[in-house]
């Protein structure tokens, strides 16, 4: 069982839902979300497309983090869900600096939301029920607790709204889909066979359990290849998302031990131009 996401990006219409339910779930102070959705545009004015990107923490199957940590408190799950031990994390940030996804965030010091004026009932329900230590490092858990508590119930995660992580539930264009990715029938396999749906990065070597479903209404260059990318990628969202079709020209010509790379028509040049323009 290896439990994963595929994230519809022809559905998704940037509503911000996914970010803030995740908050609310997880009770996260000010300035802090899990999951994240970044915007990026192309074309000229007044022909411009939106293009919205959800992201969250990967999930890997062969996670960089829990190589880094020196201390055993991030940990992979045989479901694949990797967690931190807040018990075990010093604070370190070594697995901050190995994921090539920067989807960890460091906690110190839970901040109010309107200082001077005392907790609200929504930060003092936090420290009841979601209490966080000081100094460690926090993520996305697919929201383990939901899952376990599913199934000791008997309810299957992303088929039971129980047993289904929060920014599955909430997303009103239903974009988000969960599942187990080993399972040939279950309905996130058969999205990622049937639609194509590709990872961001494959060529970091992570194998992330998060799939991404390509809008054909997306620019369909691609900034980045499997062996290497710019460190702005960590960033810019527009430089983290591949097409299958991409991906897949990229692995044929690395086996076939190709070097060197055509050069952009005019228009793809033109509109990297304009996106290095505004980073």
């Amino acid at each position: 069982m290896r439990y994963g996401m595929v994230i519809d990006l022809n559905k998704c219409v940037g509503c911000y839902g996914c970010v803030i339910k995740c908050k609310q779930e997880h009770f996260l102070p000010p300035d802090m979300t899990w999951g994240k959705l970044l915007i990026s545009e192309t074309g000229t004015y007044p022909n411009v497309i939106k293009h919205a990107y959800p992201v969250l923490c990967n999930h890997c199957k062969e996670p960089a983090c829990v190589e880094a940590c020196p201390t055993g408190a991030t940990q992979q799950r045989e479901d694949g869900i990797v967690w931190v031990d807040q018990d075990k994390c010093t604070g370190c940030k070594n697995c901050v600096d190995a994921c090539p996804y920067q989807m960890r965030t460091f906690y110190s010091d839970r901040q109010e939301y309107f200082p001077g004026q005392g907790p609200t009932e929504y930060e003092k329900l936090a420290e009841m029920l979601y209490p966080l230590q000081n100094d460690i490092v926090v993520k996305c858990d697919f929201c383990v607790d939901r899952i376990d508590e599913g199934v000791k119930k008997g309810l299957k995660p992303g088929v039971d709204w129980e047993a289904t992580p929060a920014c599955v539930n909430i997303c009103p264009a239903k974009a988000r889909f969960f599942g187990d990715l080993e399972d040939p029938d279950s309905e996130v396999s058969k999205l990622i066979n049937e639609k194509g749906a590709v990872q961001l990065h494959p060529g970091f070597g992570t194998d992330p359990s998060v799939y991404y479903i390509y809008s054909g209404a997306m620019p369909e260059y691609s900034f980045i290849s499997r062996s290497s990318f710019p460190i702005s990628a960590k960033y810019s969202l527009p430089l983290f998302l591949m097409t299958a079709k991409r991906v897949h020209q990229d692995v044929q010509d690395e086996d076939k031990g190709r070097v060197a790379q055509p050069a952009d028509p005019p228009s793809t040049q033109k509109s990297k131009e304009n996106y290095d323009s505004h980073t």
